[in-house]
């Protein structure tokens, strides 16, 4: 299937700004092509991620300011490509260029995702303001950049929202806020050439509850059908989110980001929408038996991830 933000627009995109780069893009390698279309170079050492809908381009700066941030205190966090003016426009699009670290062994694993959380939660606050956390803003962005959506599941998503919001804004008052990841599963985790566990894509980082980044993997566990994640995690971080009188609302408000995250690229994948109209049905129907499908799997199957 086309679209804008298909395959192969995202394709010819990368090969514009490893063009302006003047870097060869022979061996581009296809990681991801999720929220974000991420290629790896390898000869060239970068990898270059493009953001897939316009309404979150915004991110695309954000991200960047904030990798700047992290080089400067020495976070455990992946870092920039140096010497490229960063975010990188492609027409319409942004772009980020990072550093390539090659996928090794062992894998990272939750429990090495719950220390690498300790410490990014203790880290502070950039000096440049971020954005409070709100899922429900970013539902509503992606709604509105979808290709694809009938107007019977457009309002559905559209009436989940207005029920949330109240609700999130009551938890967000409630409750301590911290840096947080926001998307904080083991897909988001590298091991750099020294051995450090290091954090990347941080689209959705932001100033929020902290128990955000505890809920991924514990909803990915329920969804996805995997065991064992979600007592790693919490063992090792030292908090069972699941305990949280406010977990109803994190795993719900995680629910809509895991389903209006295809939104944009229904246009572009069959497979998304099969895949979308499944989880879909699962929510209006109040059934937590059906096992969701990573979008990652449908759309690049040689790189499984736990990703939404």
């Amino acid at each position: 299937m086309s679209g804008r933000f298909s395959e192969q627009a995202m394709t010819e995109a990368m090969r514009e700004v490893a063009a302006s780069l003047g870097v060869s893009s022979e061996d581009a390698q296809l990681l991801r092509l999720t929220n974000n279309a991420v290629f790896a170079l390898p000869r060239s050492g970068i990898v270059i991620r493009i953001a897939r809908t316009h309404g979150l381009r915004d991110r695309v700066a954000k991200v960047v300011r904030l990798a700047h941030w992290f080089a400067d205190i020495d976070a455990p966090t992946i870092r920039l490509a140096p010497g490229v003016e960063q975010p990188v426009e492609v027409g319409t699009l942004a772009a980020s260029v990072w550093q390539y670290i090659p996928t090794g062994s062992p894998t990272p694993t939750v429990e090495e995702l719950g220390l690498a959380l300790r410490k990014f939660h203790s880290l502070g606050l950039p000096p440049s303001p971020l954005p409070a956390w709100d899922p429900v803003a970013d539902a509503r962005r992606r709604l509105a950049d979808a290709d694809g959506l009938g107007e019977t599941d457009r309002n559905f998503l559209m009436r989940w929202c207005d029920r949330l919001e109240p609700q999130l804004v009551a938890l967000n008052q409630h409750t301590e806020q911290r840096l947080i990841h926001g998307d904080a599963h083991v897909s988001n985790l590298l091991k750099d050439p020294s051995g450090r566990t290091v954090m990347c894509d941080f689209d959705a980082t932001c100033v929020g509850p902290w128990q955000v980044d505890l809920t991924a993997v514990a909803v990915g566990e329920r969804r996805f059908g995997r065991t064992g994640a979600h007592e790693g995690l919490a063992s090792a971080y030292g908090h069972d989110v699941t305990s949280d009188p406010g977990w109803p609302l994190l795993r719900e408000a995680r629910e809509l980001k895991m389903i209006v995250a295809a939104v944009p690229h229904l246009a572009a994948s069959k497979q998304v929408t099969t895949e979308f109209d499944r989880r879909l049905r699962s929510v209006r129907d109040d059934d937590h038996g059906t096992r969701w499908t990573p979008f990652a799997d449908l759309t690049t199957p040689a790189k499984k991830a736990m990703t939404p």
